[in-house]
């Protein structure tokens, strides 16, 4: 009990399987006078998605109704019930449509979005044979990461992985494959957070972080970052510049998170490309059967249309201009 005289007990789940989580608070749902509520903050964006496709309710919490997080990670698991408890019209109630950004997507369209001029991308050609990135956020997670490592080894096919370092110290040996096999590793911070709502330092450790579990992994550091959502704020660029790393976004979005169906990812795919795309997919963040599913389907319509796959590390910036 706390000083308030509410039950309060803690349970720690490391990195790596999901399954034991969700197991568990299905179970305190069963048992929870009046349901459960599942809260999170804006740094844990590894979870909502996973969470919310298992059926339980989820919310967030934001930073002006918390106290000071730590550098590292969110605030304690108390913290963000009482907040949900103290004020429940405080709290976001999250969809999976728009998973951590519900409730602010307005506000993030326009203000918070990076723009496309500052990303990586690919130079607009129009002489030589056409190119597509393909790209996955959000993993290493098996046992889709595996399902998309076959089918790519399948058609011969390089893509590019921006990994969560959460996700990265629970599988390393999907990453040492992914690597192993040709791919690109990239960096997608250690929990997926919503970097607009992060101090300089919180950014550091997330960015970093990652880049060491890479490193322990495989023996390398990756040199492109994706910001999760796309999201950021000038000093976030500015920092990443001065780092000398490469800020990554996508101009083709599969909207696979949404799980719409493979039939409907392979078409909107193959209803966008052009010499230059950026595929964005996932091989993590939650159920990601259909992604796979709708990958055979990409590739053989590209490789029909005689497109390169490629890595995005293996051409220059983009330069100012239509199309980037």
């Amino acid at each position: 009990m706390d000083a308030d005289g509410e039950e309060v007990f803690a349970r720690d789940f490391p990195p790596g399987p999901l399954d034991g989580l969700i197991a568990f608070l299905r179970e305190q749902a069963v048992t929870a006078d009046g349901g459960l509520c599942c809260v999170i903050d804006s740094t844990n964006g590894t979870l909502d998605l996973h969470l919310l496709t298992a059926g339980l309710a989820v919310c967030r919490a934001d930073p002006w109704s918390l106290p000071s997080r730590p550098v590292d990670g969110s605030v304690p698991a108390t913290e963000l019930a009482r907040a949900a408890v103290a004020d429940p019209t405080a709290i976001t109630w999250l969809a999976v449509g728009s998973g951590t950004l519900s409730g602010r997507t307005d506000a993030f369209d326009h203000h918070l979005r990076i723009p496309a001029e500052p990303q990586r991308n690919f130079l607009e050609r129009g002489a030589g044979q056409p190119r597509v990135a393909l790209t996955f956020d959000d993993g290493p997670c098996p046992p889709y990461t595996d399902r998309i490592l076959d089918i790519l080894r399948s058609y011969r096919v390089t893509a590019t992985f921006f990994c969560v370092g959460l996700n990265v110290a629970g599988y390393p040996t999907t990453v040492r494959r992914i690597a192993e096999e040709g791919h690109t590793l990239g960096n997608h911070t250690w929990s997926h957070p919503f970097l607009p709502e992060l101090g300089m330092d919180e950014l550091t450790f997330q960015v970093e972080a990652t880049a060491d579990a890479i490193f322990r992994a495989t023996g390398s550091r990756p040199r492109m970052v994706r910001p999760p959502y796309g999201a950021g704020r000038p000093e976030v660029l500015d920092w990443l510049s001065a780092q000398d790393l490469d800020c990554v976004l996508w101009n083709n979005d599969s909207h696979d998170w949404a799980a719409p169906g493979a039939a409907a990812i392979t078409e909107r795919v193959v209803q966008q490309v052009h010499d230059g795309s950026v595929v964005l997919l996932h091989d993590g963040g939650g159920d990601r059967s259909q992604t796979a599913a709708a990958l055979p389907g990409i590739i053989e319509r590209f490789l029909a249309d005689e497109y390169a796959f490629v890595g995005v590390d293996s051409l220059p910036p983009a330069l100012p201009g239509p199309g980037t």
